[in-house]
């Protein structure tokens, strides 16, 4: 692959544009959330939580604020504030060697900032969940 999967997250980030997850995200991928006790397998689950994430995370002060950057991995952490909560916490991404991201994790705290996270996802979550024609 010409371009790096960590590459392409951070131009997504950057843009504030899930759209590329399509080609970002392995068939397979996995999504660990800290809200949900169970894991969110395949593409579909893992897109459909990182698009939430972008609209309830990436705000104008979401910034990565550190880096760790193995062959395969990387762990980032970073900061946003929500309704004046500062919530602070950690990526942590895996990637195939095919250059897709297989496994997205995120962690993070306070336990304030959790509430807030799992008000804000579950509300956007419902919003997108297919209702009754």
């Amino acid at each position: 692959m010409s371009e790096h999967a960590l590459e392409r997250w951070h131009q997504m980030v950057r843009a504030h544009d899930p759209s590329g997850l399509d080609t970002l995200l392995a068939d397979d991928a996995v999504f660990y959330s800290p809200i949900v006790h169970a894991p969110q397998r395949g593409r579909e689950l893992t897109t459909m939580y990182l698009t939430a994430a972008f609209h309830v995370f990436f705000n104008p002060t979401f910034r990565y604020v550190r880096e760790i950057v193995g062959p395969s991995d990387a762990m980032l952490e970073f900061e946003t504030v929500i309704d004046g909560i500062t919530v602070n916490g950690v990526d942590i991404i895996r990637w195939s060697e095919a250059g897709r991201i297989v496994e997205f994790k995120v962690m993070i705290r306070p336990l304030k900032a959790i509430n807030l996270i799992h008000e804000r996802m579950a509300a956007m979550l419902q919003a997108r969940a297919p209702g009754p024609r």
